[in-house]
């Protein structure tokens, strides 16, 4: 059975080539979005160059993007009442 596309790949139809396109579209645009921000042009670069389904935007996002304080920020001062 050959798919539409022609290239002899059923599994990759229409039903699941779309959705993951999407998806992987959503978590790369706010990726992008979040690495210019923060003026981060190598995860910039490496966000719009590879893509890894959606896996690298989803990691940048979660682990990278939160532990880093974005630049010209200064740190919040914790005021105690003692």
């Amino acid at each position: 059975m050959e798919s539409s596309f022609g290239v002899g790949l059923p599994f990759l139809s229409s039903a699941v080539l779309i959705p993951l396109i999407i998806w992987s579209a959503i978590w790369k645009g706010i990726a992008l979005w979040k690495s210019a921000r923060r003026d981060q042009l190598g995860w910039y670069l490496a966000l719009l160059i590879i893509n890894t389904v959606g896996l690298l935007p989803i990691i940048y996002i979660f682990v990278v993007a939160p532990g880093r304080p974005k630049l010209g920020s200064a740190p919040q001062a914790s005021i105690s009442g003692s």
